[in-house]
């Protein structure tokens, strides 16, 4: 298995298998067409998001990929830098799954997140994910609140 962070020449397999975690996390049926807007805010995203990927590639072929993005807010005493990150779109495709693949991945992303000064990791989490996530340290949490806005607001 090879482990790389993605730069813009991986863009067309990062947006492969965003798309087919998609389908899987939402019970999409796998010919399943995306809008062309949707796939374009997607590809919009990996080319100018601040946010680092993982790749994991067999032989070649993306068979699992995580996301780190990076949000800076305004310092607090618990988070001095302002740094903090979002773990997203961390997917291992079905045949791969329960070899240690998402856990490699998010440790990278964890090292890289240190290196850079974040403080705060946050990440939402599949009821299948939690177990990992939680033996990799991360803790649930209630403490935030959330307002979904409409795109059309």
């Amino acid at each position: 298995m090879e482990y790389l962070i993605a730069g813009k020449k991986h863009s067309k397999q990062l947006v492969q298998i965003r798309l087919e975690m998609l389908k899987k996390v939402n019970s999409l049926d796998e010919n399943y067409q995306f809008s062309e807007d949707f796939v374009k805010e997607v590809k919009k995203y990996f080319a100018k998001g601040d946010q680092v990927n993982i790749l994991a590639l067999d032989d070649g072929k993306a068979v699992g990929c995580a996301t780190l993005s990076f949000v800076y807010i305004m310092p607090t005493f618990s988070h001095p830098t302002g740094n903090r990150a979002h773990l997203m779109n961390v997917y291992t495709n079905e045949g791969y799954r329960r070899q240690g693949i998402a856990r490699h991945m998010v440790q990278m992303l964890i090292d890289i997140a240190a290196n850079r000064g974040v403080t705060e990791i946050t990440l939402d989490a599949t009821e299948s994910g939690r177990p990992l996530y939680q033996a990799m340290g991360f803790e649930p949490s209630a403490s935030c609140m959330t307002m979904n806005l409409s795109p059309n607001q």
